[in-house]
């Protein structure tokens, strides 16, 4: 592996709060990357791991205690706790300068990253093709998303998780739905994306809009339709962990009816919400095999940054790097 997938690794291994010196001599003692000559390994690794707070990724988080800085995976935050993460939690994202590129990919291709991103966020993703809906009528076409999305909440306690199934257990979960477009440079294209995904999502908790690019003078503009509808939006980064929210979703009930017609109209969508239902209702001992069931039948996302790297060099979908 990378040195950075052995960094990954390695948090994932310890689980909680660490520091770059730990990191490193887990490496070491695991044979996961051989620094070989290298004379300061664990300068190495501190580095680079304040990269992954620099540039945004979404992945690692730090705290700072007694001056000295911790760092920790962001999706064991749930299992750390509160008094643990006491410190000031760090996680910059910096102004990226936009860069005219040629961009030689697909729509459909940005899918697994925006998967893999969402994955990271402990949502389940799913791709939801038009062209399989039941009938063609040409006035449905702002009727589905392009992908859509389920979390869970993750309450710690049996107690706590019993307690609120038996309040109302549409407060168990939320589900989203994703309007992606390449690039949006101009007034006119934002407004035509953004109603298509304010249609689009009047099923859903939350609506977004997302997209690979967005002209910087669009941004007063993004600002007041997301006020106005409360549909958030997302810039999109060929390393999906590096993505952001410009501006937060508003949350809205579910719309049953509307949940109901688009599965009659499109089978994925059914399969989508069956198993989720599935998931929801399963008895404690079936719990993992439907959370499995689920996480295979939706979109893939990447296990490592050497996938990522590999799958936009193959789709020309331009990186930071270029």
């Amino acid at each position: 592996m990378t040195i950075k997938e052995a960094i990954l690794k390695s948090l994932e291994d310890i689980g909680g709060l660490t520091n770059y010196s730990d990191v490193c001599t887990h490496i070491i003692s695991k044979g996961y990357y051989d620094f070989k000559d290298a004379k300061t390994p664990n300068a190495t690794i501190s580095a680079l791991l304040g990269d992954y707070i620099r540039v945004g990724d979404t992945r690692v988080k730090r705290i700072k205690k007694s001056g000295a800085y911790f760092y920790y995976l962001t999706k064991n935050e749930q299992n750390i706790g509160i008094d643990v993460l006491s410190g000031e939690t760090e996680t910059q994202i910096p102004k990226v300068s936009k860069v005219d590129k040629a961009k030689t990919f697909d729509e459909r291709d940005l899918h697994k990253l925006l998967s893999s991103y969402l994955k990271n966020t402990d949502t389940y993703s799913k791709t939801i093709f038009h062209e399989q809906s039941n009938g063609k009528d040409s006035n449905q076409i702002w009727t589905h998303p392009d992908m859509v999305g389920i979390k869970f909440l993750n309450l710690q306690t049996k107690a706590s998780q019993n307690f609120l199934k038996s309040i109302n257990r549409v407060d168990t979960f939320k589900l989203s739905s994703y309007e992606l477009k390449k690039e949006i440079n101009s007034d006119s294209e934002l407004k035509k994306a953004f109603f298509q995904a304010v249609s689009n999502s009047s099923w859903a908790n939350y609506g977004f809009l997302v997209a690979f690019e967005f002209s910087d003078s669009l941004n007063e503009e993004m600002g007041r339709l997301n006020q106005s509808f409360g549909i958030g939006i997302i810039e999109l980064n060929a390393n999906p962990y590096q993505s952001k929210i410009l501006f937060p979703a508003t949350y809205r009930d579910l719309d049953f009816k509307t949940i109901d017609k688009l599965c009659k109209m499109n089978d994925k969508f059914n399969k989508f919400i069956e198993q989720t239902e599935k998931l929801m209702t399963a008895s404690e001992k079936y719990v993992s095999g439907a959370e499995k069931e689920l996480d295979e039948f939706c979109d893939e996302y990447f296990a490592n940054d050497t996938e990522v790297e590999k799958y936009c060099r193959d789709k020309h979908i331009p990186t930071d790097t270029e």
